[in-house]
Parts: C-alpha cells; structure tokens; sequence
C-alpha cells in the first residue's frame, strides 16, 4: 500500500467556525473550501472539517460531532503559546499550563466543535519515566 496521506476530519455543527478557529490559532491555511467541508494545511500538516449532517458520513453517524478526540500539537515554547492563545487570545481552557513527570509542559483548550488540542513541549522526564523511553 502506498499511503499518500492521512489526516483527522473533524465533525461539526458549524463549518465557519471551526475551521475559522483552526486558522486563527494553529495557523493553518485553506486549501479548500465548501459550505460541508474545509480542508486546511499548515506545512505538512493536514485536517479537515465536515459538516456532521453531510450526506457522505453514513446515516448511522450523522449528526454527530468529535467526541473523545484530543488532537496535539507540540511547540518549541509551550508557555509563548500559553499567552498568545489563553492570556492574550480567547481559547476556551480545559486544562491549565502544566509540567508532568512524563516529559511534558502543556496546557489544552477546546475548539469549538468540543475537540481538545493539548498544546505541548517536550521537557525533561523525572527518573520514575526516564527508563520507560526508548533510545
């Protein structure tokens, strides 16, 4: 199998919005766009937003919007983007900025489809998780 691409669609009630959302705070660009479904790339990155009552999602789905999903995005400087997005933007914050022992500073807000995006930096292990990482 020769895999050209693979990337999340989330679904949602409003198109507009979420996708307005993704370009305002991930930057990402559109790459193209339909009242049902927008595509957006920010380098290589893809994902797409579709209209949960679309008649391509099976009947058995429709209707339904990302549930459980949590979406990340890892930053060179996780505290930066703290700012820019929760002090001086208005993401909706469904997790403070935080250090974990595994490795990570991060913090998650939700889009407004109900998608998390844990917004991350990789930081040094403590001891307990260095030895769980492979070389």
């Amino acid at each position: 199998m020769n895999v050209t691409s693979i990337y999340p669609v989330v679904q949602t009630h409003d198109v507009a919005t979420t996708a307005r959302w993704w370009r305002m705070n991930f930057g990402f660009d559109v790459a193209f766009e339909a009242d049902w479904y927008v595509s957006l790339r920010r380098d290589s990155w893809e994902l797409a937003v579709l209209d949960a009552d679309h008649e391509t999602i099976p009947t058995s789905h429709r209707g339904s919007t990302a549930q459980g999903l949590l979406i990340n995005i890892e930053v060179d400087d996780v505290d930066a983007e703290w700012h820019r997005l929760t002090v001086a933007g208005d993401a909706t914050v469904a997790l403070e900025i935080r250090s974990e022992a595994f490795g990570q500073r991060h913090f998650i807000v939700r889009a407004p489809d109900g998608v998390l995006v844990d917004v991350i930096q990789e930081i040094e292990p403590s001891a307990e998780y260095a030895a769980a990482f492979s070389d």
